[in-house]
């Protein structure tokens, strides 16, 4: 599977893990061997072994020789602290690098996303929260069509990966995750650069 607008090829079994491990389906220490995942997810052990090198190289997954590969732990208190802040810089970068050349087709792909959003919220089903939350970012990511961001973006999120659920948690009304996410979309259509810098930057904490 490609990812749209990056020019990267990724195959679905690296996209699925990842999503597992950021939404919290599989927890830092899981231990997942090459045996179990070419008969969960109906694969040969080769694309595996690509999937695993891939998570492995972002920080997800530490693959261990002989031994299959774990979940990796997450970054601790201060280093999350200094992991925010580069995350804020690296989403600002990629909206200013695209926010002139947005167009119907973006905001379409974004009102999908939110729509899936709004019915994990109704439901407060947190797994699908994060899926839906990671996915309005990381188009944003995807639309600025600079691989090394989005590299750098996923091993951002990777590292705090429980502190962005713990966040959504929090929401007394899980309906307000939905409501921000549709004011910075709402700050994409109206072209209001300042209004959608802050907005997001307000969104990553």
């Amino acid at each position: 599977m490609a990812s749209e607008g990056d020019g990267r090829f990724e195959s679905p079994l690296s996209r699925m893990l990842r999503e597992d491990i950021l939404t919290g389906r599989l927890q830092a220490g899981s231990r997942l061997t090459e045996a179990e995942l070419s008969s969960r997810f109906g694969v040969g052990r080769g694309l595996v072994r690509e999937a695993v090198q891939a998570l492995s190289s972002q920080g997800l997954l530490i693959s261990r020789p002989n031994r299959g590969a774990v979940v990796a732990p997450e970054a601790p208190r201060e280093i999350r602290n200094l992991i925010i802040p580069i995350r804020r810089t690296v989403e600002v970068y990629a909206l200013r690098l695209v926010f002139d050349e947005l167009g119907e087709a973006d905001f379409a792909a974004w009102r999908r996303i939110l729509d899936r959003m709004r019915g994990a919220c109704a439901r407060r089903d947190f797994h699908a929260i994060a899926e839906a939350d990671l996915a309005f970012h990381r188009q944003l990511l995807e639309r600025a069509g600079q691989p090394d961001l989005i590299v750098i973006w996923e091993t951002l999120v990777g590292r705090i990966r429980s502190h962005f659920r713990k966040t959504q948690k929090l929401s007394a009304d899980a309906m307000e995750i939905y409501e921000e996410h549709r004011a910075i979309l709402e700050s994409f259509r109206g072209r209001d650069l300042d209004a959608a810098v802050r907005l997001l930057k307000e969104k990553i904490a």
